[in-house]
């Protein structure tokens, strides 16, 4: 009895320890680059996300999977396109997981719709194109933090690039993409809402 009322004691203390580690922003360890502003009308940085913005696909309970309406403004001058990502860096993987990529937005582009980063890409702008996420769809997922695995950040970044055009392969992984980033980036906006399944 003493045994297991330890071993239980031991596996609660495991598990609020897990639950209480907090990954560092993905963003702090990359060159700094100065920011412009991003808002919404789907998402708050801070606040929680709303079922249209959670995974469906992935088996939440009334998620949408779809992507929010972004706007963004007072980019750097000397833009010619921007990238729009959404990452989870408190996934329960090594890398985290990426939920949505769209490469090659033109320049003048300054909002995304609600529902954007559908499989088709219908409402993105002329030349915009969605690389596959971590779960090898060209589109955009909801999350779907695992339940007990605690609050989970989204990190919604729109990135200003140098570059017209970005010279990956359409099959490419995020993390080709990233690395393909550097030294393109002009400017950052982010917002970080947050999802949660107990």
């Amino acid at each position: 009895m003493k045994k297991t009322l330890l071993f239980t004691t031991l596996i609660l203390g495991l598990m609020t320890s897990l639950e209480a580690q907090v990954r560092p922003n993905p963003y702090d360890s990359l060159p700094l680059v100065p920011a412009f502003n991003l808002t919404s009308n789907d998402v708050i940085t801070g606040v929680a996300l709303a079922p249209a913005q959670m995974s469906g696909a992935f088996g939440v309970p009334g998620g949408k999977d779809l992507s929010p309406q972004l706007t963004w403004s007072k980019a750097p001058t000397g833009t010619k396109s921007f990238v729009v990502t959404m990452f989870d860096p408190d996934a329960p993987t090594p890398s985290g997981f990426w939920h949505w990529i769209v490469v090659d937005i033109p320049a003048g582009t300054t909002t995304l719709p609600t529902g954007a980063g559908a499989p088709d890409g219908k409402l993105l702008p002329k030349g915009a194109w969605q690389l596959p996420n971590d779960a090898r769809m060209a589109q955009f997922v909801g999350a779907a933090p695992p339940a007990g695995s605690g609050k989970h950040r989204y990190f919604i970044v729109v990135q200003a690039l140098d570059v017209a055009t970005l010279d990956v392969p359409k099959d490419a992984t995020p993390a080709f993409l990233s690395f393909n980033l550097l030294g393109h980036i002009l400017g950052r906006a982010m917002l970080v809402p947050y999802a949660e399944q107990k």
